[in-house]
């Protein structure tokens, strides 16, 4: 995957698969955050920073906090005026944007939500098209050729310009570009998977074909493991920091990560993360960053989209990019050994 040159942000930015659109190594992912836990004029901040750092890359979903998340990033888009043309805005559509609710046609990945769903997300985001529109998970019950014709749909009268695939399986997104070649359409473009030092299995293992097969791209979530990864929570193994979200808020979210503490999972990657820092210390930078260079060496990775309560975050992660000088492969070698889940690839499948 080659590399662009850093603008004056230092940001750097990746082709995306094979296709010729270009995002930063970074990106700014509203999640539950925008429209959430996080004030309208805070996520406007965090936003501008991003911006300011180069990011060009801003993702969401239609059912990220019932569709509040996007209303929020479409007002910091025109807040600031930002040119569209320097933006990659992403969306995902199966979910639905009802929170509690999901009427019968209001989900899954049929045509008629595909169409609609999309519609209404622009419609929150109040612009004219999506770079990419994701399948936010798959749809076993609507048949794959319905939904690779349907994104192909929304692409031709211009609501998107690329679609891709969320947590879809390999078997999933080679049939998908299958028929999408057979029918002489366009295929996902990419694929946006959970991956970080904890949890390698399907980046690493699952998808080693699809990379040399298809070219595909990858923008992974949760790369320093929903806060984990960053050592906050290495003093707290039975209960969260009193200050945390996990410990004050009320969202659904909150409640499953408390009952996360005390389990025995919990406490082995806390043990993993806390000799992590060792390593961290040793290269003097964050535990964030290293998660995050450590994500960024894969050279399958597009971008990891990260996500920020507070711009100074933002600040802290972007500087991983400076990291990844430092990831040599001893440093590489030992982040294995203490993580102990490396992916012995096998040659013989991956041609």
């Amino acid at each position: 995957m080659a590399w662009e040159e850093p603008r004056k942000t230092g940001m750097v930015y990746r082709r995306l698969g094979n296709s010729g659109l270009h995002v930063s190594a970074i990106g700014l992912g509203g999640w539950l955050t925008y429209g959430g836990h996080v004030g309208d004029e805070r996520a406007f901040e965090c936003m501008k920073q991003a911006y300011d750092l180069g990011v060009n890359f801003f993702d969401s979903a239609e059912n990220y906090t019932a569709g509040k998340s996007e209303i929020v990033m479409g007002k910091a888009i025109k807040k600031y005026g930002w040119k569209r043309s320097d933006l990659v805005i992403t969306t995902k559509i199966n979910w639905g944007a009802v929170n509690g609710e999901i009427l019968v046609n209001n989900h899954g990945l049929s045509r008629k939500h595909i169409i609609e769903g999309l519609e209404a997300s622009l419609q929150r985001l109040d612009l004219k098209y999506v770079d990419i529109v994701y399948a936010h998970r798959p749809d076993r019950l609507t048949p794959m050729e319905e939904t690779v014709r349907a994104f192909n749909y929304v692409i031709d009268h211009g609501m998107a310009l690329y679609w891709g695939t969320s947590e879809w399986s390999a078997d999933e997104i080679a049939e998908a570009i299958g028929i999408a070649k057979d029918l002489r359409m366009i295929g996902p473009i990419v694929e946006q998977p959970l991956y970080n030092i904890l949890d390698r299995q399907k980046v690493e293992g699952e998808f080693q074909r699809l990379y040399p097969r298809f070219g595909l791209g990858l923008t992974v979530f949760s790369p320093i493991k929903m806060g984990l990864l960053s050592g906050k929570y290495n003093d707290a193994v039975d209960a969260p920091p009193s200050d945390s979200r996990f410990a004050t808020s009320e969202d659904g979210f909150a409640e499953f990560m408390r009952k996360q503490y005390g389990n025995e999972p919990w406490r082995e990657n806390i043990a993993k993360v806390k000799k992590l820092k060792v390593v961290a210390d040793k290269l003097g930078v964050t535990q964030s960053q290293l998660a995050l260079a450590w994500c960024l060496k894969n050279p399958n990775v597009t971008s990891v989209i990260t996500g920020a309560s507070r711009p100074e975050q933002i600040v802290e992660n972007v500087k991983a990019l400076q990291v990844l000088e430092k990831m040599t492969a001893e440093v590489m070698g030992e982040i294995d050994g203490i993580a102990g889940n490396k992916v012995e690839l096998d040659p013989a499948r991956q041609s």
